[in-house]
């Protein structure tokens, strides 16, 4: 079956064999692409998204706590019904959070944090319900500091320990999902050494092929021309119909030399397009290079957002601590405030007026204590704003990259491309030379082809033999120019 293929056939049968194994490899790549995406999604919108709620714990029991403390020293129901509502909002928060953790660990590290919060929750309510008073004032102070303080440091622990366990599941995600990254990269790289390996494989078959085949080809007519040549040594004199048969032969030759200048001036425009195609390689790799280099001025600048962002999260952490200051020295200053309003009190007529002066000094002291809260609420927001914004400039870094690389790739496609175009526009002036020489060749044999009718004429020895061998010739030349040539062109 080899035999009755031609040329082009038996490349065009190894080139479709290349093709399915570079399908065969861009489907590995694009499914494991899927995958890798899958996961990193999960990563980004889940495990991410849990460790954000569980950050609103701590925001949440601060504000409560920062409400129930404002109760205790100013006496306004307001505070008492924001620290209700704070309540609330850390219970959504928790029942939020047990929808979506996914460990039996987590899911005991959260009930351990939602009994803490109950137990502290106790312990308010037997504050808040005593009547609050000016009198009464130091001491629920005293006894908040005894009773609550103890259990919200606890439930400020519990809380750590379940943020901690997440962010270790934030970070075996992440683990998780570069092994998945370099496990394709692995495969894909297997699959395409195995087709550059098939694709070499089938180019050195197919040449072993065409050259034996070929070899065989050219032996066999090496004989018959041997063969031919005793024949027509044995030739004295010539025949009318040899003649007949020369003459035959020089209009052939004469049809030979027109087509061999038919394929010089087709080999020229070969030449010609081989060069406008090798500019057009060599513009599209200096466009593509530009790409590049834009891909890689964006990827510059993601970076220096992603590092903008996190300047700007560590300076709100440092605006935090500065508030934590502020928050206690308004706490101390309502408590001296009234301590002062006590002492004022003791001094009687005289002391009105102090006790007028550390009354606006209480007042003040709360309305920054609450101006911290309202701040401290805007610090929360500007955190997970920067956090949220961080992830997503991350994943548009990780596209710029991939992009990156993918114009690598095709910036090298296209030098490929442009030594291949290179080598073609040699071949092709080499066929026009070598046409050329054998147009002037056939010019040298039509004359003494010419010649030889003239010989052949006297020719008297037996032509059967050559005729024979002249047939075999003829068979054997067909065979050898449909191994080159397309069965359209035979």
């Amino acid at each position: 079956m080899g035999r009755s293929l031609t040329y082009s056939q038996k490349l065009a049968l190894g080139f479709g064999l290349v093709v399915l194994v570079a399908l065969a490899v861009a489907a590995v790549a694009v499914a494991a692409l899927r995958e890798v995406v899958a996961r990193k999604d999960q990563v980004i919108d889940v495990a991410a998204l849990r460790m954000v709620h569980a950050e609103r714990l701590h925001a949440d029991s601060a504000r409560k706590a920062a409400d129930t403390r404002a109760y205790l020293m100013s006496g306004d129901r307001r505070y008492l019904a924001a620290t209700e509502a704070d309540r609330a909002h850390f219970l959504a928060t928790m029942d939020q959070l047990s929808r979506e953790v996914q460990t039996p660990e987590g899911a005991a590290l959260l009930k351990e944090v939602g009994r803490i919060e109950v137990i502290h929750n106790r312990a308010v309510d037997a504050i808040l319900s005593q009547p609050v008073t000016r009198e009464s004032m130091p001491r629920l102070a005293a006894r908040t500091e005894d009773e609550v303080r103890p259990l919200r440091t606890q439930l400020d622990q519990a809380v750590d320990a379940f943020v901690a366990r997440e962010q270790q599941l934030l970070d075996e995600g992440r683990a998780e999902s570069t092994e998945i990254a370099r496990s394709a990269s692995r495969e894909v790289l297997i699959l395409s050494g195995l087709g550059v390996l098939l694709a070499a494989g089938i180019a050195a078959f197919l040449a072993r092929t065409l050259a034996r085949q070929i070899s065989t080809a050219a032996r066999h007519v090496q004989t018959s021309s041997a063969e031919l040549q005793a024949a027509a040594g044995q030739q004295a004199t010539g025949a009318k119909e040899q003649a007949t048969a020369m003459a035959e032969i020089t209009t052939t030759i004469t049809e030979l030399l027109a087509t061999s200048r038919q394929i010089a001036e087709s080999a020229k425009r070969v030449a010609g397009i081989a060069a406008e195609t090798a500019a057009a390689a060599a513009a599209g790799d200096q466009t593509v290079q530009r790409s590049q280099d834009s891909v890689g001025t964006i990827r510059r600048q993601v970076d220096l957002i992603v590092n903008h962002m996190l300047e700007l999260g560590r300076k709100s952490q440092q605006i935090g601590s500065i508030l934590e200051i502020i928050d206690e020295l308004s706490e101390q200053t309502n408590i001296l405030a009234i301590n002062a309003t006590i002492e004022a009190a003791g001094a009687g007529e005289s002391g009105k007026r102090f006790a007028v002066v550390a009354e606006e000094i209480r007042k003040l002291a709360d309305r920054v204590g609450g101006s911290t809260k309202d701040i401290r609420a805007l610090i929360d927001e500007v955190r997970s704003a920067v956090n949220t914004t961080v992830m997503a400039t991350e994943s548009g870094s990780k596209a710029v990259e991939s992009g990156a690389r993918q114009f690598t790739e095709v910036t090298a496609a296209f030098g490929q491309i442009a030594r291949l175009v290179t080598t073609t526009t040699d071949a092709a002036r080499e066929i026009e030379l070598s046409t050329k020489q054998q147009t002037s060749a056939v010019e040298q044999v039509n004359a003494a082809i010419a010649s030889v009718a003239q010989a052949t004429r006297e020719a008297e020895a037996s032509s059967g033999q050559a005729l024979e061998t002249a047939s075999l010739l003829a068979n054997m030349s067909t065979d050898l120019a449909r191994l080159v040539q397309s069965r359209n062109a035979a």
